[in-house]
């Protein structure tokens, strides 16, 4: 049987060269590092959000590829500056942290704010079809949840092809539309981030409108509300949310400066095999293999 070249390259190697091969494959901070500039992108403003809190600003991308009419609504809410002045009202431990209108929570429901000229219920937008022009990036690991995960336009994406739809995850970091039991009764108006382990089974089940790319930190560390479902049951609890902006209203000086690695480049597929087979000091047995959810997708500051 004639062995590959890598088998013969690989047969050719003592112990000693292999250990130092190993060594000599670029970690991920390597790889990030000697990444060209053509492999990162500037999220379009139009589909940037920028909340204000007062320990400082969450990033979110929306994903109007894979939810256009949530993520129109949500942009409606922000042009009306709907969410300003409403709070973080929920954090459920290794969940997710929520936000809405505070008085749609409390007894008195008189209070409640008026969704302006946004839709009040849209249609379920939990999975699309798969799109072939849109760029694709497979793990090559299985998956529990679906027969195909990888990536596309800079999210976490999983696939049916014998179904051909595809469909965001509920990863960490993913801004999902919150919902009553009707499927329609999400708008955009209460979002959540998930800031646990991943919580896969709400896949398919809830619209994911779009993912943090800057301020996770400010989401997934604040205190755990003790109500049931982790809502807060003292109103000086809640987080007050100073204001969202879309970085398209904002003066092209005053918009968030921010870079995200592109999923279809070379780095990320790099980056990607470099998670699943660590060989640097520390991991003395590679996985070699990794799990969708595991793999975040850098950013930095833009210029």
């Amino acid at each position: 049987m004639r062995l590959s070249l890598l088998a013969l390259a690989l047969a050719s190697l003592t112990l000693p060269a292999l250990a130092a091969a190993d060594t000599a494959t670029p970690t991920p901070k390597e790889l990030l590092a000697q990444s060209q500039p053509r492999e990162w992108r500037t999220p379009d403003p139009a589909n940037l959000l920028d909340m204000k809190l007062p320990g400082g600003h969450v990033l979110i991308e929306l994903a109007p590829q894979f939810t256009p009419l949530h993520a129109a609504n949500i942009r409606t809410l922000v042009h009306e500056h709907y969410f300003d002045g409403l709070a973080i009202v929920r954090v459920q431990d290794n969940f997710v942290t929520q936000w809405d209108d505070p008085a749609a929570d409390d007894e008195d429901k008189a209070h409640i704010r008026p969704l302006g000229s946004a839709k009040q219920s849209l249609p379920p937008e939990y999975t699309r079809a798969i799109d072939p022009k849109l760029e694709w990036t497979p793990l090559p690991d299985g998956d529990v949840y679906a027969p195909q995960v990888g990536f596309s336009g800079g999210f976490p994406v999983a696939r049916d092809p014998s179904a051909g739809r595809e469909w965001l995850t509920h990863c960490y970091g993913a801004v999902g539309v919150a919902r009553d039991i009707d499927p329609h009764s999400g708008n955009g108006s209460a979002l959540y981030a998930i800031i646990g382990q991943a919580p896969r089974g709400l896949d398919r089940n809830l619209a994911i409108a779009g993912r943090v790319i800057q301020g996770m930190e400010l989401l997934s560390a604040m205190p755990r509300g003790p109500a049931p479902m982790g809502f807060y049951t003292d109103k000086a609890q809640r987080v007050s949310i100073e204001s969202v902006r879309l970085a398209a209203d904002l003066p092209p000086a005053q918009r968030p400066k921010i870079e995200v690695l592109r999923t279809d480049s070379a780095t990320f597929a790099k980056l990607i095999e470099a998670k699943r087979n660590r060989r640097d000091a520390f991991y003395t047995v590679p996985a070699g293999k990794i799990d969708l959810c595991s793999i975040a997708i850098p950013s930095r500051e833009g210029k």
